[in-house]
C-alpha cells in the first residue's frame, strides 16, 4: 500500500505523474495538427476539410468510448490505495474485454456509421468524398485504440505514467512518418493520412502488450481469473461506463455540432475552424494531464479512506491546473498567428482562422475548470454527477447555439462552445462539497 502524501511532497507526486502524461498528451495534438499541415500544404481547401470531418467522426468515436480509460484509471488507483491487486488485475482483463468487443462492433457497423454521418453533415460533395476515404481506412484501427485507452488508463491507475508516455510517444511519432511518406512520398493523399494511423495504432499495441505482461510480473500475486467475470464487479464496471459514455456523447456531440455548422457556413469556414480546432485540442490535452495525475493520486487516497490526503493533493492540483491555463493562453495570444502560418500555407484559411484568434485565447482560462474537476470525480467514481452536469451544459450549447447562429454565424459557435465549457467547470464546482462529504 502507498504511504500517504504528506504536505511538501504532494508537487513532486503530481508532476512524477503528470510531466510524462503531458509529454504522451502533446503528441496526440501534435498528430492531429501534422495530419491537418500534411493535406494543408496540398492545394485545395477541400482536402483540409475531408480530413477535418473524417477525423472528427473518429473523435466522436473515439471519445465516446474513451470511458474505457476513464473508468479504468480510478478504480484501479483504488485497488491500489487498498492494496487489492488481484482486483487491480481483473480491471484490466475486464476493460480489455470490453474494448475488443465494442471496436468489432464498430468495423462491422462501418457503412451504416458513415452514413449517419453524412445524413447529419451537409458538406460538400469534394468534402465528402474524401471524408469517406479516410473513415473506411482508418476504421480498421478500432480495436487497437480502444485496447490502448483501457492499458493506459490502468497503467495510469497505477500511478505508472512512464510507460504511456513510451508507447504514445512511438505510436504518434511513427504515424507523423508514416503521414509523410505515404503523402508526399507516394502520394496517396487523404487515403495515406489514414493508412499511416492503422499501422501506427497495432504497431503501439504491440509496445504496449508488451509492457503490460512485464507489468503484470512485477505486481503482488493475487487471484484474479474468478474476478474478471464476477456479475457485480461486471455491473460496476457497467455502470461507471455508462455514465462516462452518456457524458462523453454530449462532450463529442459538442464537437460534432461545431464542425457540421462549420460544414454548412462552407468550406472556408470548415477549414478555418479545423485549424483552430487544434488550439482546442493542444489545450485540452494538457490539462488533462493535470486531471489524470489527479485521477491517480486523489484515487489512492479514495481507496484508503484519507480525506486529509485528499484536500492536500487537491490544492496542488488546482493550483497547477490554474497555471497551465493561463500559460496556454499567453502561448496563443504570442504566437497563434504563427501556429496557424504553420498549419496552412493557404492565404485565405489563414485570414479566416486568425479573424477568430480571440476565441482559442480566452478558452483555456474558461475551460481549466470542468477538465481538472473531471479529473477529481473520476477519482472518487462519482460519475453521476459528471454525467448530469455535461448534460446540462450541453442543453445551454444547443440553445445558444441555434439562436445566435442566424444572426452571428461562425461568432456563434465560438459563443456556445464557451458558454459550455464554462458551465461544466461552475456545476461541478456547486456540486463539489457534496462530494467531498463522501470520501
Amino acid at each position: 500500500m502507498s504511504p500517504t502524501p504528506q504536505p511538501g511532497t504532494t508537487h513532486r507526486q503530481l508532476w512524477a505523474m503528470a510531466g510524462p502524461i503531458l509529454l504522451a498528451n502533446v503528441s496526440v495534438p501534435l498528430l492531429s495538427a501534422v495530419d491537418t499541415a500534411v493535406v494543408g500544404h496540398l492545394p485545395q481547401a477541400y482536402y483540409i476539410g475531408g480530413v477535418a470531418i473524417g477525423a472528427m467522426i473518429f473523435v466522436y468515436i473515439y471519445h465516446l468510448f474513451n470511458c474505457l480509460r476513464m473508468g479504468t484509471t480510478g478504480p484501479t488507483a483504488q485497488a491500489r490505495g487498498a492494496g487489492d491487486y488481484a482486483e487491480a488485475r481483473a480491471i484490466l482483463a475486464r476493460a480489455l474485454l470490453l474494448a475488443a468487443a465494442i471496436g468489432g462492433a464498430v468495423i462491422v457497423l462501418r457503412l451504416p456509421v458513415i452514413e449517419l454521418a453524412f445524413w447529419l453533415i451537409a458538406a460538400s460533395p469534394e468534402v465528402e468524398h474524401y471524408a469517406r476515404e479516410y473513415f473506411v481506412i482508418r476504421v480498421w484501427s478500432m480495436p487497437a485504440v480502444l485496447a490502448g485507452y483501457a492499458i493506459v488508463g490502468w497503467f495510469y491507475g497505477l500511478r505508472e505514467a512512464r510507460v504511456p508516455l513510451v508507447t504514445q510517444v512511438f505510436t504518434n511519432g511513427l504515424n507523423i512518418g508514416l503521414d509523410f511518406l505515404f503523402v508526399f512520398g507516394f502520394g496517396w493523399g487523404v487515403g495515406g493520412v489514414a493508412t499511416a494511423s492503422v499501422i501506427a495504432q497495432y504497431a503501439g499495441l504491440v509496445l504496449s502488450l508488451a509492457y503490460v505482461w512485464r507489468e503484470l510480473r512485477r505486481l503482488p500475486r493475487g487471484t484474479a481469473a474468478a474476478r474478471v467475470l464476477d456479475p457485480a464487479r461486471i455491473a460496476r464496471m457497467l455502470s461507471i461506463n455508462t455514465d462516462i459514455l452518456l457524458r462523453t456523447l454530449c462532450v463529442v456531440s459538442v464537437l460534432g455540432f461545431f464542425m457540421a455548422k462549420s460544414a454548412a457556413l462552407g468550406d472556408l469556414t470548415l477549414a478555418a475552424n479545423q485549424v483552430l480546432h487544434n488550439f482546442l485540442a493542444i489545450t485540452s490535452f494538457g490539462l488533462d494531464a493535470v486531471a489524470h495525475s489527479a485521477e491517480a493520486i486523489l484515487g489512492e487516497a479514495v481507496g484508503r479512506r484519507d480525506r486529509a490526503a485528499f484536500r492536500a493533493s487537491l490544492r496542488v492540483v488546482f493550483v497547477w491546473a490554474g497555471l497551465a491555463g493561463v500559460l496556454n493562453a499567453l502561448l496563443y495570444a504570442a504566437a497563434g498567428h504563427a501556429i496557424i502560418a504553420l498549419l496552412t500555407g493557404i492565404p485565405e484559411v489563414r485570414a479566416a482562422a486568425g479573424a477568430y484568434l480571440l476565441w482559442p485565447v480566452l478558452l483555456p482560462l474558461v475551460s481549466v475548470w470542468a477538465y481538472t474537476y473531471d479529473g477529481v470525480y473520476l477519482a472518487a467514481t462519482r460519475t453521476t454527477i459528471m454525467r448530469n452536469t455535461v448534460v446540462a451544459s450541453f442543453v445551454l450549447f444547443l440553445v445558444l447555439l441555434h439562436s445566435l447562429l442566424p444572426a452571428l454565424g461562425n461568432t456563434a459557435l465560438w459563443i456556445a462552445i464557451t458558454a459550455y465549457l464554462g458551465l461544466r467547470g461552475l456545476l461541478l464546482h456547486l456540486h463539489f462539497p457534496r462530494l467531498l462529504r463522501k470520501i
